[in-house]
């Protein structure tokens, strides 16, 4: 009778990977984590790009939108500047002037309200030099001040709609594109002592200007217009400039974001499962002799461990009973 010896598996499992029973694939725990982590960055880059993208369109509309009207403003305080600079032109300046011997005999400009405004906003330029002040009308006393076709049919528009006191559009020039804003000029008081007949006209703005042009105003009769321009690449620029300021705030906190993530992803995902990993790469090579991992918390990672932890109890115990 032949006794046979006790069949003896030894703690490395050799003759299971002999049988293959324990395959591993190679170098796949060292090239799980890197993958995944870098699948999750592109994905939240994705995600954060198609966002800025569409932040970026809906943004620069809603600031062209801001930096025109912050264009218009200033505009319009600088037209409201000069109506006021002529309201005390007429007011204050002008019955002083007129009482002295000078006026009788000499023009002069400082007298009259609208020349007061273009002079002043001269002046007002030197601080905004993008913005022109022009009061223009049909049949002015200085040829210079005659309306433009464009200027012509503003005046007709205010005549046409006489409830409108305001006219804000765009025009293309042979530098770009304008902004503009225009109010109508109204022959009103003051105006008619110059501008009704030659005959009432102080003889030295006859002697200066001529009979022939700049009479004939009626009272309340829409003569001309005054606008304020301002090139479109004012707001543009402002626009550009916000949007510019705001994709890089944007794009700062999306980066740190990103960052954060990733390192929540790291700690909380990856190295625990690169601990899981690295075992059972340990495992499936022979040496049993592992102290069981840590389980740390009870989310899916946790169970996850768990599940191997009483994987390598039972393939311990197994093969004790086999060799027993």
């Amino acid at each position: 009778m032949v006794l046979r010896q006790p069949l003896e598996i030894p703690r490395k499992l050799k003759s299971i990977q002999s049988h293959g029973l324990a395959r591993r694939p190679t170098n796949l725990p060292q090239e799980i984590p890197l993958k995944l982590l870098m699948k999750f960055t592109l994905m939240l880059l994705l995600v954060f790009g198609v966002g800025m993208y569409l932040i970026a369109h809906f943004a620069y509309e809603f600031l062209m939108g801001n930096a025109r009207e912050q264009v218009l403003q200033q505009a319009n305080l600088m037209a409201a500047s000069a109506s006021a600079t002529k309201d005390y032109t007429e007011e204050k300046v002008s019955p002083i002037l007129e009482r002295t011997p000078q006026h009788n005999s000499d023009f002069l400009a400082q007298t009259i309200p609208f020349s007061a405004a273009t002079v002043t906003f001269k002046y007002l330029r030197t601080a905004y030099p993008d913005y022109v002040l022009r009061e223009a009308a049909l049949n002015p006393t200085n040829l210079d001040d005659r309306a433009a076709d464009w200027e012509a049919d503003l005046i007709h528009y205010f005549r046409d709609n006489p409830s409108q006191t305001q006219h804000v559009g765009e025009r293309e020039t042979p530098t770009g594109r304008v902004l503009y804003v225009a109010t109508p000029i109204v022959a009103v008081g003051g105006c008619l002592m110059c501008h009704s007949q030659p005959n009432f006209a102080p003889k030295a703005m006859i002697r200066h200007y001529g009979p022939d042009h700049g009479f004939g105003w009626k009272h309340n009769e829409i003569v001309g217009t005054q606008t304020v321009s301002v090139p479109m690449s004012i707001p543009v620029a402002l626009a550009n400039q916000g949007l510019r300021n705001l994709l890089l705030t944007l794009g700062s906190i999306f980066l740190g974001t990103i960052v954060l993530i990733d390192l929540a992803m790291y700690f909380i995902v990856i190295r625990p499962l690169r601990r899981v990993s690295r075992n059972a790469d340990i495992v499936s090579k022979g040496e049993i002799d592992l102290p069981l991992i840590e389980v740390k918390g009870r989310d899916e990672i946790a169970e996850v461990t768990a599940s191997f932890n009483r994987m390598q109890t039972s393939l311990v115990k197994a093969l004790e009973m086999l060799n027993s």
